[in-house]
């Protein structure tokens, strides 16, 4: 299926940068100027779940930013496992390391819930940044505390147990991405597999483990924490 692309003109929904990028970082820092020239080419286009926003080795044009939705960050691997590296939610931009390397990107990212993704040229992002000292700075800042995050997860895939590494998830879905309890989860059993380098059989057995043991809640897809210090120790023990 192939997605529509409407330019902002035509869309739906009122938005332009002075209003929306505006009012997020790194972009708080531009100028109504700065912000008008990255409007200007700007393009956005809508997801359904399953559809790829951005493919792993294709190159890199344009900066996505997620205005609405759930999408999933991820690397392909080999026979088709994938390691999900985060979920990004709305507000958050996608850029990666190949914006200062290669221009390629490093990762796939696929819409999890529909989704709404704006376009961003790439050469006006870097044309603004050669002159933005502040705004250079946030980027920077931002795509290393990604690096940072990312760092810490793969301490968490190498040296936590099986519990540790759910629970690490739990309090990631319940602390960044859905910020409430309980909460409905949008990713599969195998996706939270792809989340903790676990089998979906691992998965649903650790899960069933911590609601047998009253730690956890399940109802389908939707979950409950109900012992929020258990999940926290289980964390922490690994």
């Amino acid at each position: 299926m192939t997605n529509r692309v409407i330019h902002m003109s035509e869309h739906k929904i009122d938005c332009n940068c002075i209003d929306c990028l505006a009012m997020r970082k790194p972009f708080s820092s531009l100028s109504n100027d700065e912000l008008a020239l990255l409007q200007k080419k700007k393009y956005i286009v809508n997801y359904n779940p399953g559809e790829t926003i951005v493919k792993q080795g294709s190159a890199m044009t344009h900066l996505a930013c997620l205005y609405a939705g759930l999408t999933k960050v991820y690397l392909e691997g080999l026979n088709g496992n994938n390691l999900i590296l985060q979920l990004m939610k709305e507000g958050d931009l996608i850029i990666g390391p190949g914006i200062f390397t290669d221009y390629m990107h490093h990762h796939t990212v696929t819409a999890v819930a529909k989704s709404t993704v704006c376009f961003i040229d790439l050469h006006d992002y870097l044309t603004i940044m050669h002159g933005n000292h502040d705004f250079a700075k946030q980027s920077h800042q931002f795509e290393n505390l990604k690096k940072i995050n990312t760092l810490q997860r793969f301490l968490s895939l190498t040296q936590k147990q099986m519990s540790g590494r759910i629970a690490d998830a739990l309090l990631y879905l319940h602390d960044s991405i859905y910020e409430t309890n309980p909460f409905k989860i949008d990713i599969t059993r195998r996706e939270l597999g792809d989340m903790t380098a676990l089998c979906k059989e691992s998965v649903i057995r650790i899960l069933k483990q911590f609601h047998d043991e009253n730690v956890i809640e399940l109802k389908g897809s939707h979950i409950k924490i109900l012992n929020m210090d258990a999940v926290r120790r289980f964390s922490e023990v690994g």
